[in-house]
């Protein structure tokens, strides 16, 4: 089976929003895991609008799935958080100071080097290392010799183009991902599914370990409740 990472950094910009401590993060974590979530991913930012850098330390002290933070090595201060959580996985996002969601994936020739060095820093403490692509076979093959254990499969593309014509929208992951498997690397995938488009990639997608899904699950969950949501996505990837 497929694992459903739940992302909650929309359950902190709520909490954020009123300056107190509803709702709990930490509850919220604790329910996802016990509603059946197999990993708890955050993306902590600098300017700390939603997940802030004090919630990972006390997010690692009670997740008993897997933590997969993510976020941008470019900053020292995000390094350091990763380097004292030592969580499962961390994934490695190129984004900008004060980008509103990611919307690329890394320039894997052109950052080689640097993500070489990146990715053995996080390595030799211990920790799986993820990193966001686009699906390019180019950027595919070259992800491969920075030393990555995973790509994470950017399907913003995908989920935008499903109602198109999903067989054309997801070609060029099936693509990505046969490029991924002949080069020894696992798969994760995110950005933009939902439950109208999570069936077809996971059932397509050769390879496909891991989903982090935070905007469309927690929307979901207004309706549905968190239980019930969590349940839906989980038979999505069965």
């Amino acid at each position: 089976m497929i694992r459903l990472s739940v992302n909650i950094n929309k359950i902190a910009t709520l909490r954020n929003s009123r300056g107190g401590n509803n709702p709990d993060l930490i509850q919220v974590a604790k329910d996802c895991e016990r509603f059946g979530a197999q990993g708890i991913t955050v993306h902590p930012r600098p300017d700390e609008r939603h997940i802030r850098y004090n919630d990972v330390f006390e997010l690692k002290k009670i997740i008993t799935t897997e933590f997969n933070i993510e976020g941008n090595c470019q900053e020292q201060k995000f390094i350091d958080l990763v380097l004292a959580n030592k969580p499962e996985q961390v994934t490695l996002v190129p984004d900008v100071l004060g980008q509103i969601t990611s919307n690329h994936g890394w320039d894997t020739i052109a950052n080689q080097h640097y993500l070489q060095d990146m990715i053995a820093v996080f390595k030799n403490a211990g920790i799986r290392v993820s990193i966001f692509v686009d699906p390019v076979v180019e950027m595919i093959e070259a992800a491969a010799t920075t030393g990555t254990d995973r790509i994470e499969l950017y399907t913003e593309a995908y989920a935008r183009h499903y109602h198109q014509g999903r067989e054309i929208a997801i070609a060029p992951y099936i693509q990505a991902a046969q490029t991924a498997q002949k080069a020894g690397l696992s798969i994760n995938a995110g950005h933009d599914l939902d439950l109208g488009n999570l069936k077809y990639f996971a059932e397509n997608i050769p390879g496909l370990e891991e989903v982090s899904i935070g905007h469309a699950l927690i929307c979901d969950a207004l309706y549905y409740g968190l239980e019930n949501t969590i349940q839906l996505y989980l038979r999505q990837l069965i």
